[in-house]
């Protein structure tokens, strides 16, 4: 593996030891391929954040865990290292961690060192007790663990998000009667229970709730001919062109869905939605970092929870898709 990095650096951005990273590289054996893969992740890591390598001073590590689609990972992913030339004068570098095994994850980080955790994972109370096993700052991501020793949320109003998702369906669907398809993820995150519990405080008709599976969204839409209205608490795996396909031949009204990726921009574009519900994530994470920072004293004032402000973007004003 050809690199420029010091052993040393790249050993921290693994989380592994020097000598286990000495073995990698030099291809000594002994060493399980999912330690080469995270060294090799490591190296690329570090060939995104080289600008960060190369300064002097204070280095804050940051480790961010995400328990989220594919694509929404990324999209976490790219507005982080987006924000990172920003955050200057400050140093930061980045560790970036699949959710899959939250709990196992913050009980490593706790072992290896870091400065600062920013966390999307659901609120249970297996890893909320994770949560407070950590020693250092943590930062909620998206949706929330209130239960947790938090320092701050960094995200959207999930609450105000749902309740603008039920005032632009009343006011598009008018007096037009119908019921409204609610579409969840089959793992349950605080923010799709607040956002959820923001929509119905405000919905005037009947809701329908569905998890977002083909059998699932098509079963609903033959139980329930009167559903004139789609509101997608959270994109998962089959994302909201699922939703569309199960809904072919049963035309709806309004479809509202979160977060503008390629596929919500799309999907805006050809009028399969109505509206995204937007929040920056470049803003959330940038949040999150300076919320860590302070907490170490890098910056001044003290640390607050400021939710994003939910955008609503339409066929008007949705960027470009190639983006």
């Amino acid at each position: 593996m050809r690199h420029p990095y010091r052993i040393r650096e790249i050993a921290v951005q693994a989380g592994l030891s020097e000598a286990t990273v000495d073995r990698v590289l030099h291809r000594r054996g002994g060493v399980r391929e999912s330690t080469v893969r995270e060294v090799r992740r490591a190296i690329e890591d570090l060939d995104r954040q080289r600008d960060q390598v190369r300064l002097g001073g204070r280095t804050f590590l940051v480790d961010v865990v995400v328990r989220a689609p594919a694509r929404f990972s990324a999209a976490i992913r790219a507005a982080m290292e987006a924000e990172l030339p920003g955050l200057r004068p400050a140093i930061v570098r980045v560790r970036f961690h699949d959710g899959g095994d939250v709990v196992g994850t913050l009980a490593r980080l706790g072992r290896t060192g870091s400065h600062g955790v920013v966390l999307k994972a659901p609120d249970t109370p297996e890893i909320v007790a994770a949560t407070r096993a950590l020693a250092v700052p943590l930062v909620t991501l998206v949706t929330d663990l209130p239960a947790s020793p938090r320092i701050a949320y960094a995200g959207i109003d999930n609450h105000a998000a749902g309740a603008t998702a039920a005032y632009l369906i009343e006011q598009w669907l008018g007096d037009r009667p119908g019921s409204v398809l609610v579409v969840r993820a089959h793992e349950s995150f605080r923010g799709e229970d607040d956002r959820a519990a923001g929509f119905r405080a405000e919905i005037r008709r009947p809701v329908v709730e569905s998890v977002d599976e083909a059998t699932a969204l098509r079963a609903a839409r033959e139980q329930h001919p009167d559903i004139r209205a789609i509101y997608s608490l959270y994109a998962g795996a089959g994302g909201n062109t699922a939703v569309v396909e199960a809904f072919q031949g049963h035309p709806y009204g309004v479809f509202i869905a979160h977060d503008l990726d390629r596929e919500n921009t799309m999907l805006l574009r050809e009028r399969k939605l109505s509206a995204v519900l937007h929040h920056d994530l470049r803003t959330d994470l940038r949040r999150a970092c300076h919320a860590v920072l302070q907490a170490h004293g890098a910056l001044p004032g003290p640390v607050r929870t400021n939710p994003s402000a939910v955008q609503v973007i339409t066929p008007h004003n949705a960027p470009p898709v190639e983006f």
